[in-house]
């Protein structure tokens, strides 16, 4: 199993960006993704920064980017990805009935995808 660090046993650089993580999330703890990168610092601290920078206000919602995490989490079959950004959706405002739809695409969108692969469909020109 990943070793993960905790706070209390975490250099200085850890602490720098667990105490960022926490500040901008307002939660007590860092979550175990963040305790298991803070095995290599320069990963955790990179991640932190990319992280912040896509997951910030822009032109899709906060609601929007996380659903978009879940679906991508999903797809690359990632059990702790999917539950972390289920949480982070509800929390944004995910309803039962835009889980419901959401996993309604996830599924759909996976045996559509696996029939155009198998028959080798030709992508239309107008698609483009």
């Amino acid at each position: 199993m990943t070793r993960l660090v905790s706070y209390d046993e975490a250099p200085p650089e850890v602490r720098a960006v667990f105490d960022d993580i926490k500040a901008l999330r307002g939660v007590a703890d860092v979550n175990n993704f963040w305790k298991a990168l803070a095995v290599h610092p320069p990963t955790l601290a990179r991640t932190w920064d990319s992280l912040k920078q896509v997951m910030a206000p822009g032109a899709l919602d906060p609601l929007v980017k996380e659903m978009l995490y879940l679906a991508a989490s999903a797809a690359a079959g990632c059990t702790y990805c999917v539950a972390s950004h289920t949480a982070a959706a509800k929390a944004r405002g995910m309803t039962p009935e835009m889980h419901g739809e959401l996993l309604a695409v996830l599924g759909m969108a996976a045996e559509t995808n696996r029939l155009a692969e198998a028959l080798r469909v030709p992508v239309d020109p107008g698609f483009e």
